[in-house]
């Protein structure tokens, strides 16, 4: 049995249908990445996977079908970041990574001191230590995406949905923030699914990725067994002839590159 699960699932906005007839599982510990032109359907796929947008399908958590889930029994389970977060109030960045509780609070209660310094941590680990008070809103974009990410940690859910969380990151912070996920699925009874714009970050990172065109799937990689020809196919039809190589880094850690033909 998969740990998660898309059935079946067709979304879309109206009577136009974005993402057609998709299915995959992933396993427990598994970052999956998903790659597509723009208008491929991967942030539809994402916003019908966490109940945004109405669908037909179903999704399934640890033999949990989602569709049944109450909004706060779902928040409980699946946590998605969207690429912009729509917080438009001056509130401080601790504050907005304790939201991360909400589902796991009655009415009016407050975060306790055990929640704070679980914040704290997260803040720490994605970069922002020291950053507790500032306003939220005078951080730079990218820190914002981190701000949520470690929002988003806080959650104790077992499933995370993230749209592009690289996309206002420089260079070191957008491998940071893979690593940071990589870490996190592999604690058991994780996974993860994050749309990425950079094919290299996909391809040193996730352990499957999700190729997809016109909201449908081209096929499933496996960029740590498959071939590079398989992988330069399937890869070219969205982003024209490529060639991938694997080289080593001065570490001795294995690394694919990927060049435009």
């Amino acid at each position: 049995m998969s740990f998660f699960a898309v059935d079946h699932l067709t979304a879309g906005y109206g009577k136009n249908p974005v993402v057609r007839d998709l299915s995959f599982s992933l396993d427990s510990g598994c970052l999956l990445g998903i790659l597509g032109a723009n208008g491929s359907g991967k942030t539809t796929l994402l916003k019908a996977v966490c109940g945004i947008l109405p669908h037909t399908g179903s999704c399934t958590l640890e033999q949990k079908v989602l569709e049944e889930l109450s909004p706060r029994q779902m928040a409980r389970q699946c946590s998605y970041i969207p690429q912009k977060s729509g917080i438009a109030i001056d509130i401080s960045a601790l504050e907005v990574v304790l939201m991360g509780f909400n589902p796991w609070l009655g009415l009016l209660e407050r975060p306790d001191t055990a929640m704070k310094e679980e914040a704290c941590r997260m803040l720490a680990l994605v970069g922002l230590e020291g950053k507790e008070e500032c306003n939220y809103l005078t951080l730079s974009e990218g820190q914002k995406q981190l701000c949520i990410l470690a929002r988003t940690l806080c959650c104790g859910t077992g499933l995370l949905l993230l749209d592009e969380p690289e996309s206002a990151l420089d260079f070191r912070f957008r491998h940071q923030m893979l690593e940071i996920l990589r870490d996190w699925v592999s604690c058991g009874g994780r996974a993860a699914v994050v749309t990425l714009h950079d094919p290299l970050l996909a391809l040193n990172y996730c352990d499957r990725l999700l190729v997809l065109s016109e909201g449908r799937s081209l096929g499933m990689l496996g960029p740590k067994e498959d071939s590079a020809e398989k992988m330069e196919a399937l890869l070219g039809q969205i982003y024209g002839r490529i060639s991938l190589t694997r080289l080593k880094d001065r570490g001795g850690r294995e690394r694919l590159v990927m060049l435009k033909e």
